[in-house]
């Protein structure tokens, strides 16, 4: 299996080469020269397999040049109840992602039993795993550089704390995540964890990462890479648990069903795309934004207008608050026929309008309304809507009141699109976001009681918190890297 930039301008590469790096060399993203088809007989095959073996399946089209071995051995590590066990009483931990049923035909697939209580646990936990294995094979270090808006942060450093060979500086956009989100992240005293609060929103400090993963004579010498989205193997490890997801809902696989995805990034319904293109029957992928709807907006109109910091709003749902979604790129070039001059013309004026200052939420970057693109879209078969503050709250409310489970404000927001958008002849599962513990103050505000927590984190907030934090400077960046990681 080798791997092509999105941009059309970087030799082909294998798993390995490309695990490490990020950004391809010319700004674009990794993507699989061709996706691997699932045949029905290996879904007859899988139907039954426990999450570490399903793993194994889908990942060994991917990662074709780790040993059968050493990645069964990997895989087999990373998923297991020791790690996806958060003291859910009514959850069956031996499924990893257990399927939640509210009411007939309509699901929640369980993804926050990690360490951090968030979905992004099911991926950077193996991350982790394969880059402690592929440095102490190349006996080399890492310096990781990821951008959070609030899961992704924590995630990343309780997968790597304590990791041989491995640093991590994470920037977050300073005091616009949860009281909750900052305590997990802030509070680590691991002496390989560097936490930068980034005076913004999200999308400036995932702009400084890619402005610094593409200054490659830096990257090389300080040995930067990513554990954002932009990393294939964590989009990857992310299309198994729709494949557990579909299984767990459906009696045989002559069945389709719709996914529902909260989406700020466009990460976790990437994942969900590159499954349904493998070969696996969703009728239906619902994106859910919030009120930061610039991806809602290109799925019903056509224009993708990212509008800027400062037409960004903070929500109750802020890890997706963002206006530039990375992985939106992958998508759109499948949707452009792979044409990689078609995306660098794109993102030519994506990143202009950064650049410039002017992004705007009056200013559209592309618009394929009215050509073939436009045409082509409905094959692909996304659904997407938009979920407020209000809406969120009812939806915490009905669910809590109909069902007495207590959901996330992401997963609410999947909730509500889901149902409003999904075929009716279609089951629904809602991949969920976070635990509730996450989010309390909104959850106080629609329940009028405190969400329960794993006893790990009791009074995390109150714990001693580092972090630095500095300017959305690139150059000011460079400098904390290169004090901080010596060659």
């Amino acid at each position: 299996m080798k791997y092509i930039s999105t941009r059309g301008n970087t030799p082909a590469k294998n798993f390995t080469e490309i695990l490490l790096g990020g950004l391809a060399p010319d700004g674009g993203l990794y993507l699989p020269e061709q996706y691997p088809q699932v045949t029905r007989a290996e879904l007859d095959m899988w139907r039954g397999l426990s999450y570490a073996d399903l793993a194994y399946a889908v990942l060994s089209k991917f990662a074709t040049d780790i040993p059968a071995a050493d990645l069964k051995a990997i895989i087999a590590k990373t998923y297991t109840t020791a790690v996806y066990s958060n003291g859910r009483a009514d959850s069956d931990f031996s499924q990893i992602t257990p399927l939640r049923t509210l009411e007939p035909g309509v699901h929640i697939l369980e993804l926050s039993n990690g360490p951090t209580l968030a979905f992004k646990d099911m991926a950077m936990q193996l991350l982790g795993n394969l880059f402690e294995y592929a440095l102490a094979k190349q006996h080399d270090e890492l310096n990781i550089l990821g951008a959070t808006s609030g899961d992704t942060g924590s995630a990343a450093e309780y997968a790597m704390r304590g990791k041989r060979g491995i640093r991590v500086f994470m920037l977050s956009p300073h005091g616009k995540m949860s009281s909750f989100q900052r305590a997990q992240m802030y509070s680590l005293q691991d002496p390989n964890i560097f936490n930068i609060a980034i005076n913004g929103m999200f999308d400036d400090a995932q702009d400084m990462v890619k402005a610094v993963s593409n200054d490659h004579a830096f990257k090389e010498k300080y040995k930067i890479g990513t554990v954002n989205s932009i990393n294939w193997a964590r989009v990857s490890a992310q299309v198994v648990y729709y494949f557990k997801g579909y299984f767990a809902a459906t009696k045989s696989n002559d069945e389709q069903i719709a996914f529902s995805v909260p989406s700020g990034n466009f990460g976790n319904i990437c994942a969900g795309h590159i499954a349904r293109m493998m070969g696996l029957p969703i009728g239906q992928l619902i994106l859910a934004t919030n009120e930061n709807d610039v991806l809602d907006e290109f799925f019903r109109t056509g224009v993708y207008r990212p509008r800027g910091t400062k037409h960004t709003y903070e929500t109750s749902s802020p890890s997706m608050d963002i206006s530039k979604a990375s992985n939106f790129e992958r998508f759109v070039f499948d949707l452009v026929g792979r044409d990689g001059a078609r995306v660098r013309e794109f993102w030519s004026r994506v990143d202009a309008g950064s650049s410039s200052g002017n992004a705007a939420s009056d200013i559209a970057a592309f618009d394929i309304k009215g050509t073939d693109y436009w045409d082509a879209l409905p094959k692909f078969g996304f659904a997407s809507g938009k979920s407020t503050h209000q809406d969120r709250l009812k939806t915490i409310r009905k669910v809590w009141e109909d069902h007495g489970v207590m959901i996330d404000t992401h997963t609410a927001d999947g909730i509500r699109v889901g149902l409003l958008q999904r075929r009716p002849s279609l089951p629904l599962v809602c991949l969920e976001t976070a635990l509730p513990a996450k989010f309390a103050e909104t959850i106080q505000e629609a329940l009028g009681r405190e969400p329960e927590r794993p006893a790990a984190m009791a009074g995390i907030e109150k714990l001693p918190q580092r972090c630095v934090v500095m300017d959305a400077d690139v150059k000011k960046l460079k400098a904390y890297i290169a004090a901080n990681a010596p060659q």
